[in-house]
């Protein structure tokens, strides 16, 4: 008898899962040690839970209408003419890594279901959305685009673009669900067309414009994209850029493009960047130590995050330099870098939430009772957030970073009214 399209949907995810138990760095032995590894995707948030004491207190002082979510990721197959493509790699168990990456972020976004049957995943991913987005007391979140991979003559590379979410649909989605969501393009400046692109985008009701430079072949310290930053501070459009080592996607260019010092560049010309997780991953070559570059020479492998935090206490960047703290309380961040974002209240007024969802949806990615072992989360705050999570991922990672506390300090209900940021009027 041949197997339905849902049981081989399942077995081609249970093999995923195996794969990336045994491949995935860092995720080898967690993935099987932890009941709490598949996504049960629970719709309806129980009463007792959404008016737990702890969920209240994350509450407290945030006026919802000023909540935006700034970095939401749309996934999806495509299936719904959305024009979402992932790479092949993705789709083939001679990649077990991507192979199960993708089926992660599926089951993270709750379209798993979808797979193999007459449902659209890119519609049963929107959904979802729409679900987690109700229970959030009227906030919005902000779509990102994702543009694909180009080569230096600005052309593009679908062999070699991990994912691609044309900036028509991310629109779209807008504009069919303007109460709940809000959407950022993605434009590769290097694309020929990219000013044209830029400006259709920004009529079109783009709030910002998302990168991530070695998943998209890109270097933001290149002098051609001299005239796209000049256009973004004409727009007053702010650029969310990917800083630090990246772990979601495989990059297609060079790692090092993700440097945060090489975005000095477009504040050196005026536009507000928003660094994505505060550059809380891995290290990278300090641009700003002298080297004999003739021989080759590099400077030495530093922080991202320290680099990160070097630039913030520059005067110049006063105003126009941001971060997003999506991804900062992931199980591979550190203990002491987490603690220096909370504590640093000097940054909090240049802080902005985000998620990086659909990760909050990828249940082994945290561990709030390590946060509450070291003491960063009120005793017993734990387990209502992690039973918060198979309910609301959003929710929970709000919750989760609001609740944060380091020596006496928390992050303020100004690092969660996003919306501010996004509505600015140019000076």
């Amino acid at each position: 008898m041949s197997a339905r399209p849902a049981d081989l949907s399942r077995r081609r995810f249970l093999a995923g899962v195996g794969s990336l138990a045994l491949f995935a760095t860092g995720w080898s032995t967690l993935a099987w040690a932890r009941p709490r590894l598949w996504n049960p995707c629970r719709s309806t948030l129980p009463e007792s839970l959404a008016r737990h004491p702890v969920v209240l207190q994350a509450w407290e002082g945030i006026e919802p209408e000023r909540l935006w979510d700034c970095h939401v990721h749309i996934a999806g197959t495509g299936d719904s003419g959305s024009g979402i493509t992932t790479a092949k790699e993705m789709n083939s168990l001679l990649h077990p890594v991507q192979f199960a990456q993708r089926l992660f972020y599926l089951n993270a976004g709750c379209a798993h279901n979808a797979q193999g049957s007459q449902n659209s995943v890119d519609q049963a991913y929107v959904d979802r959305l729409l679900n987690l987005q109700s229970g959030l007391r009227g906030a919005k979140l902000l779509l990102f685009a994702f543009d694909r991979c180009h080569d230096e003559a600005g052309r593009p590379l679908p062999a070699r673009t991990a994912f691609h979410v044309p900036d028509a649909y991310a629109r779209e989605l807008a504009l069919r669900h303007p109460g709940q969501f809000e959407w950022a393009c993605s434009i590769h400046p290097y694309r020929e067309d990219a000013l044209t692109a830029l400006e259709a985008a920004a009529a079109g009701g783009a709030r910002a414009v998302k990168w991530l430079p070695a998943a998209m072949g890109m270097d933001p310290a290149a002098p051609r994209c001299d005239a796209f930053y000049d256009a973004l501070v004409r727009l007053n459009l702010p650029l969310i850029s990917h800083a630090g080592e990246e772990k979601a996607v495989h990059g297609a260019g060079r790692a090092e493009c993700n440097n945060p010092l090489r975005l000095r560049r477009a504040l050196d010309r005026g536009v507000r960047v928003v660094v994505a997780h505060c550059a809380s991953l891995g290290n990278d070559v300090d641009l700003d130590v002298d080297v004999d570059l003739d021989r080759g020479a590099k400077g030495p492998h530093t922080p991202s995050f320290d680099l990160f935090a070097r630039m913030m206490a520059e005067p110049a960047y006063e105003g126009l330099l941001f971060a997003d703290i999506s991804a900062i309380a992931q199980r591979n961040r550190s203990i002491s870098t987490l603690k220096a974002i909370i504590e640093r209240e000097e940054w909090h007024g240049r802080l902005l939430n985000g998620s990086d969802y659909p990760l909050p949806g990828i249940i082994p990615l945290f561990t709030p009772r390590r946060l509450e072992a070291a003491g960063l989360l009120s005793p017993g705050s734990a387990d209502v957030l992690t039973r918060l999570q198979e309910h609301n991922p959003l929710l929970f990672d709000f919750a989760l970073k609001r609740l944060l506390q380091s020596n006496g300090r928390r992050l303020p209900a100004s690092v969660f009214h996003t919306r501010d940021f996004f509505l600015r009027r140019a000076s």
